[in-house]
């Protein structure tokens, strides 16, 4: 198990959402892909606001688990942009859990997603200035 001292970042997350009993696999914990796609989702969202535009998923860096996410916990997930090229992103995303009845919170994951913003005929597009 990975150690996990982490500080939440500062900030209010990009997204927050309850790790439902749909999300679980067989042993009752949530799947990681379903942590993935929320992390995804909140990138996403910060991307094309960043970009002003659409923006797509092309690379995901070094993903690792650090805690299980319980049936209702709360997950936030935290983003960070890292880097701006001239069309794409990268943003640092991170998944934090608290338990629904209390105040303590467990990193879960981070990763690096690259983003790249394209226009309506999904080609490459710069990023506005």
């Amino acid at each position: 198990m990975v150690e996990n001292n982490a500080v939440p970042p500062v900030g209010q997350p990009a997204l927050r959402v309850t790790a439902m009993p749909a999300d679980t696999n067989p042993y009752g914990d949530i799947f990681g892909g379903w942590i993935m796609s929320q992390m995804d989702m909140a990138a996403g969202l910060v991307a094309a606001r960043h970009s002003k535009g659409r923006a797509v998923t092309i690379a995901v860096d070094a993903m690792q688990f650090y805690a299980p996410v319980a049936v209702g916990d709360e997950v936030s997930v935290y983003t960070d942009m890292v880097k701006v090229g001239r069309t794409s992103m990268t943003i640092e995303v991170e998944a934090w859990r608290r338990d629904r009845f209390g105040e303590a919170v467990d990193r879960v994951t981070q990763a690096r997603f690259v983003f790249v913003a394209i226009d309506e005929n999904r080609k490459p597009r710069a990023i506005a200035g």
